[in-house]
């Protein structure tokens, strides 16, 4: 019997987990608030599918059984019956602890309830629920079905069991995954990323090198694949803003608080890629 996954949420990350997953085989449920956001999510996962198709990484039949294994749905309670359950909605601890407090009584008892958040302890977010040993931190990149990383984060009273099977979810997705053993807000990869994106936007805030420059200084001196602020622009300015403030928040950590262009930025609706400008233009 397969395997059954549900996935809250339908944006790029909640679109492309279903997607890898389906590829490998589990039977998706991804939920979304409204038709249109789950008409996008289909609509994205059959361009990257047909790219892969095109590239010869997959097949033509492949891809039309991976669509097929996606179901979607604007009801919560289609989760149910999944075997593990990931939440990947906007980057806030209210949204996300009050989403896993209403999972929490749908789903079986069985179920893994995991978070794809980027920096918020999963710790917090597992006592909005009364099964804090059921969650855990499945933090994978984007995009998606490219991007070969997985980062599992274990809160304060996440079981071994739990993590194993977050472990074995996310390695038959193809990820490679390390493991947070202490649940520190920013984990390791977005506290990395976000200490970078944070010096490199106080850098160009002050004038110091262009955004250009910047970048092709992480690029060509550090051997980076993408400079900080088009990772910024292709994350959303938004996002990192939220995930560096919450990072913040929790450490009392200086290096982690948000430059003020940033702010001014999200403000303006200059959000990277998704609205045509952020540190680039699109």
């Amino acid at each position: 019997m397969a395997r059954k996954l549900a996935v809250i949420g339908a944006g790029l990350m909640g679109s492309g987990i279903a997607q890898v997953a389906a590829q490998a085989g589990w039977e998706v449920t991804l939920r979304d608030l409204t038709d249109d956001a789950l008409a996008r999510a289909r609509s994205g996962m059959e361009s990257s599918l047909g790219r892969f198709v095109a590239k010869g990484g997959l097949t033509a039949q492949l891809a039309e059984e991976t669509l097929g294994r996606v179901t979607t749905t604007t009801d919560l309670d289609a989760a149910a019956e999944a075997d593990i359950v990931v939440e990947a909605v906007f980057e806030r601890f209210d949204i996300k602890a009050e989403l896993l407090r209403t999972l929490d009584g749908l789903v079986k008892d069985t179920a893994v309830l995991a978070s794809n958040t980027s920096a918020i302890p999963i710790t917090k977010l597992a006592a909005a629920t009364a099964r804090p040993e059921r969650v855990v931190g499945t933090h994978f990149f984007s995009p998606v079905p490219v991007m070969a990383l997985c980062e599992l984060v274990r809160g304060h009273r996440t079981s071994d069991e739990t993590l194993a099977a977050a472990r074995e979810f996310a390695e038959s997705t193809g990820k490679t995954c390390i493991v947070v053993e202490r649940d520190v807000a920013g984990f390791v990869t977005t506290r990395l990323i976000s200490a970078l994106v944070v010096e490199a936007v106080k850098l160009y805030e002050s004038g110091v090198a262009t955004a250009e420059d910047i970048d092709t200084a992480c690029r060509l001196g550090f051997g980076h694949a993408m400079g900080p602020l088009a990772t910024a622009d292709l994350t959303g300015v938004d996002i990192l803003m939220h995930a560096t403030e919450n990072i913040h928040t929790e450490s009392a950590d200086g290096k982690f608080a948000p430059p003020e262009i940033m702010r001014r930025m999200v403000d303006a609706g200059d959000l990277g890629r998704k609205s045509g400008k952020g540190f680039f233009a699109y």
